[in-house]
C-alpha cells in the first residue's frame, strides 16, 4: 500500500517524468547454428575437447530512445580427432529509453543490456549443446563492464595523428575470446 502511495505522489508531481527509465520491450532469437559435423563418430571420442568461447555485443538504434543489442555467442569444441560442435548464437533485445543521459547510453548498452541477455542466452547454448547429444555446457558469468572498460583504455591509448584520443568504442566489441577450457 506504501508503494502505492509513493507512485501516485511521483505521478503527482511529475517527478517520474525526469528521472532516467529504461526497459526492456522484447528477447528473442536472432540467429542461431548448432552442428555436430562428425556424428555420430563423435560419440565414440574418448578425448576431452579444447573449447573456444568468444563473444560480440552490437548495437543499432531502431528508433528515437529505442535500440536493438545483439549478444553473439561463438562455442566450438574440437579436439585432434576434429570438430565436435560449433554453436553460433546470436540473441537480442529491443531496449527503450526515457531521460538517459547520453554519456549513460553506451555503458547500458554494451554492459548492463548485455547482461540482462546473457542467462538467457547462456541457456539457449546449454541446451543446444545438450541437443546436439553432448553434457550441457554451462558458460562462466561475463563480465561485460571489464570487458567495456578494456575497450574504452584500448580507444583511449590510440591517439589520432592530430593527438586527440581515438573515438569511444560504441555500438559494439570486437569480438572477445573467452578462451574456456
Amino acid at each position: 500500500m506504501a508503494d502505492e502511495q509513493n507512485l501516485t505522489s511521483a505521478a503527482a508531481t511529475g517527478d517520474d517524468e525526469t528521472q532516467p527509465q529504461a526497459a526492456t520491450i522484447a528477447q528473442y532469437i536472432k540467429d542461431l547454428s548448432v552442428e555436430n559435423p562428425n556424428a555420430p563418430a563423435v560419440y565414440q571420442w574418448a578425448v576431452q575437447p579444447q573449447l573456444d568461447v568468444q563473444f560480440n555485443i552490437g548495437v543499432d538504434k531502431v528508433a528515437d530512445d529505442v535500440h536493438e543489442v545483439v549478444l553473439k555467442i561463438e562455442v566450438s569444441a574440437k579436439s585432434d580427432n576434429g570438430v565436435h560442435f560449433h554453436v553460433d548464437l546470436s540473441y537480442g533485445g529491443i531496449f527503450a529509453f526515457r531521460n538517459l543521459p547520453e554519456e549513460s547510453l553506451a555503458p547500458f548498452l554494451l554492459v548492463e543490456a548485455p547482461r540482462m541477455l546473457f542467462p538467457f542466452a547462456r541457456q539457449i547454448v546449454a541446451d543446444a549443446v545438450q541437443n546436439s547429444g553432448f553434457p550441457p555446457l554451462l558458460l562462466d558469468p561475463i563480465d561485460f563492464a571489464a570487458a567495456y572498460m578494456q575497450q574504452v583504455e584500448t580507444a583511449n591509448a590510440e591517439t589520432a595523428p592530430n593527438g586527440h584520443a581515438a573515438p569511444d568504442p560504441a555500438p559494439g566489441f570486437q569480438p572477445t575470446d573467452l578462451g574456456q577450457a
